[in-house]
């Protein structure tokens, strides 16, 4: 006969010993991302420290305008008139804007923010890596005041993936495609120098045409590599410049920066009608060919070198 369980022995409790109390506390730890809370008076954050970060909030310079960006005149219009509407409360698009390194795209957002931060307009920068706390992003977003006028661009820069990144559905999943994707205080600005994010594969075409990949549906190999870029309703293509715009630039960024040490040198009188003194010219045009092409940075990175150069000449001679 089976004896009666005794219940009024308290039960007994086994402690985890202290090393493996820390390590499953870490573990959860990095499994869990902080509640993210947003200050509508900071103007921009940039998200650190991966999956468990938080927003930093950023010191932003506001010296760049749009004036500034020249030779993209047409890409500018259109990502205006596109976060015009956003901050109306008019319907918007997702951005994404690729095309030749250092033509501008970056420089874009900075100038929009110097440009409608008065009128509401956020940034929060977020690195590839980071793309799984969008939908905390998401939330904080909606959590704001009701009365809150401001809106947030989430601007992911030099977005690209490799076949075996499962991050890129995240971003899918926020651009078009959960329930609550459609949100009139968040859009999604990305950067990128390949058009469909993704890469096309030259041997997947092959295969389909020859008739040897195991797939039952092959073509949806090849739909797949373009459903992230299908999702961004605005395109904007960045092209390499002509040598003509380059100089433009190179002028515009001298004449910006350096007009007071122009005044010091013999070339001011060189710098009108949208002409540069034959030495700067030269030089201006030997630093875009070691660097492998014209672009708006290159002109830029040549103007500092040049100012850099100039100011330094002129106090080694007042010694």
């Amino acid at each position: 006969m089976s004896q009666p369980i005794n219940t009024s022995q308290p039960a007994t409790h086994y402690a985890l010993p202290s090393p493996l109390l820390d390590l499953l506390s870490q573990y959860l730890q990095e499994q869990v991302t902080p509640t993210v809370e947003i200050d509508p008076a900071q103007l921009a954050y940039r998200w650190v420290g991966g999956h468990n970060g938080h927003l930093e909030p950023l010191a932003v310079n506001l010296f760049l305008s749009l004036d500034d960006l020249q030779g993209i005149d047409t890409q500018k219009a259109k990502l205006v008139q596109n976060t015009r509407q956003f901050l109306k409360g008019y319907p918007a698009n997702h951005v994404l804007m690729t095309g030749t390194r250092g033509a501008g795209k970056s420089s874009l957002i900075r100038a929009l923010l110097q440009a409608y931060h008065s009128e509401g307009l956020r940034i929060i920068e977020i690195a590839r890596d980071d793309l799984q706390v969008l939908d905390k992003i998401r939330t904080a977003i909606k959590a704001l005041p009701a009365d809150s006028e401001c809106r947030y661009i989430v601007y992911c820069d030099d977005l690209a993936f490799n076949g075996q990144d499962e991050s890129y559905r995240t971003l899918k999943s926020v651009l078009d495609g959960a329930l609550d994707s459609e949100q009139d205080k968040l859009l999604v600005y990305a950067t990128s120098n390949r058009r469909h994010l993704l890469p096309q594969l030259m041997k997947d075409n092959v295969n389909i045409y020859n008739g040897q990949t195991d797939e039952v549906n092959p073509y949806e190999t090849v739909d797949e590599t373009v459903s992230l870029s299908d999702r961004f309703g605005l395109w904007l293509s960045f092209h390499p410049m002509d040598q003509q715009t380059y100089l433009q630039i190179v002028q515009h960024y001298l004449n910006l920066e350096q007009q007071k040490i122009l005044a010091e040198t013999d070339t001011v009188t060189h710098l009108e009608s949208n002409s540069l003194p034959d030495n700067i010219r030269a030089d201006a045009l030997r630093w875009a060919s070691e660097r492998g092409g014209r672009s708006g940075r290159v002109a830029y990175q040549f103007s500092r070198y040049w100012s850099g150069k100039t100011q330094l000449s002129i106090a080694d001679n007042k010694r």
